[in-house]
């Protein structure tokens, strides 16, 4: 008998290997990592169009020729350091706590995962890395990516550590949870599609299943990723603009224009129309889907380690 297979049949089928969070937390550190590297620039255009009340950017290609033009090609890479550590610690999260949620949702007479199990493991882990993870450390990226020039002596915020302490000391600490709301949707949300989207590729696509000790090619993983990517940023627009407005005004400049989630949508739908609730979405389709399959690529490598170690050690 073939290794990979057992006397019920293919072991992707009957005798999947668990694979540990720890494993699938690693794997996605570093999987954010390189993600964060290739694809910051997008980021910024991103949150330069989301802040754009006035028009002063026509599109992407003319947001980013403006900031080279004005700031550098250095400011493109703003706010690269809390976007990194942010992507990794994130990844680490998600990944990590999307397998516990799975294990707990797993029928534990078959051991089967149900798309309903896998949905709200998603959302878990979307909703866990939004209230850890994502909410303190977008809002200093955000602060830092809204200032304009690259003079230290002109901007208000120096760096990330100054940036969240200047935060802290005028708006409290909760001024780093602002648009907390938004970003729990806009993340469970994302991450419940995704990893159910995910996964039905990889079986639709490639016949692979987890555990089943089939290491996918990183342009397999590369594609699935790419599209399990994609739906997100269309669903949850509104939740990605309406979180960046919040993040990016300070408790310290007096009255908040936006009140929360609900006045925030209310206020840009009445002053800037429906549109302006999916700005910044052709650089958000440029940014995630990419993202998620150079995350995908380096975390199904790693994860494949694992599964090829397993097989390699079971018994024929």
């Amino acid at each position: 008998m073939a290794v990979g297979e057992a006397a019920g049949g293919p072991r992707g089928q009957d005798q999947k290997a668990a694979i540990p969070p720890y494993v699938k937390a690693i794997s996605g550190s570093l999987g954010g990592t390189v993600e964060a590297c290739c694809l910051q620039p997008i980021d910024v255009i991103k949150t330069r169009l989301q802040l754009d009340k006035e028009g002063a950017y026509k599109g992407i290609l003319h947001c980013g020729r403006t900031i080279v033009r004005t700031e550098g090609v250095r400011a493109l890479w703003k706010g690269l350091t809390p976007f990194a550590t942010h992507l990794t610690l994130k990844y680490t999260l998600r990944m990590g706590s999307n397998a516990v949620f799975q294990s707990a949702f797993k029928d534990p007479d078959t051991g089967k995962l149900s798309n309903a199990g896998r949905l709200l493991s998603g959302f878990g882990a979307g909703v866990l890395e939004a209230l850890v993870v994502v909410t303190p450390f977008e809002v200093v990226k955000i602060r830092l990516q809204q200032q304009r020039g690259l003079s230290p002596e002109l901007l208000k915020y120096k760096g990330p550590i100054h940036c969240a302490h200047t935060i802290i000391r005028e708006e409290g600490l909760r001024g780093l949870w602002a648009g907390a709301s938004p970003t729990v949707m806009r993340n469970g949300t994302n991450q419940a599609a995704m990893f159910t989207a995910k996964n039905a590729f990889d079986v639709l696509l490639w016949k692979k299943y987890e555990g089943d000790g089939k290491v996918l090619l990183p342009w397999q993983s590369m594609i699935s990723g790419f599209l399990a990517g994609t739906a997100g940023p269309i669903c949850t627009g509104p939740f990605d603009v309406v979180k960046t407005r919040l993040m990016a005004q300070s408790r310290a400049g007096g009255e908040l224009k936006y009140k929360g989630m609900v006045h925030a949508i209310r206020i840009i739908y009445k002053e800037e129309g429906l549109r302006a609730l999916w700005k910044g979405l052709l650089p958000r389709l440029m940014r995630i889907p990419p993202g998620q399959a150079i995350m995908w690529a380096v975390a199904d490598q790693l994860t494949g380690l694992y599964e090829r170690r397993f097989f390699l050690n079971a018994p024929l």
